[in-house]
């Protein structure tokens, strides 16, 4: 099986109530209420995002996070990767020692790159604007 990390899960259904009020300024316990993911996580979460530029943060009494760019120009690649890094779903094409006994003589590792690059461009092809329509259209059904 291959899965998400809790954290780029509750990622996503971050960003995904941001943009349902796209102009809308949210405090941390705001999106933690609204989005149902545990106020310390969103937090941290809407920290990473801030950082990957994903969100827009503002301080003050009427500060709090907004999304970063349209909703449209945000995949749920981009939202992955800013928390998880890159999109891989074997170790072995990303530096540093692995545990792999079939590294230097594996017939498949030249081919993890195309993988890879498929998941990430079927992730890359879902934007936050497609999920929050098929949201709403599931709402009013």
């Amino acid at each position: 099986m291959i899965r998400l990390t809790n954290l780029a899960d509750y990622a996503v259904v971050v960003m995904t109530t941001a943009a349902r009020e796209p102009g809308k300024r949210f405090s941390a316990a705001e999106i933690a209420f609204e989005s149902g993911v545990p106020a310390p996580t969103a937090a941290k979460l809407a920290g990473l995002l801030t950082r990957a530029g994903l969100l827009a943060s503002a301080r003050g009494v009427a500060g709090g996070v907004t999304l970063g760019r349209p909703a449209h120009a945000i995949s749920i690649a981009d939202v992955v990767e800013a928390i998880d890094g890159p999109i891989a779903i074997t170790q072995c094409l990303h530096g540093g020692t692995h545990d792999c006994a079939l590294e230097t003589g594996c017939a498949v590792r030249p081919h993890w790159p195309l993988i890879n690059d498929r998941i990430r461009a079927a992730l890359a092809d879902v934007t936050l604007a497609d999920i929050v329509s098929a949201q709403l259209v599931r709402e009013h059904a």
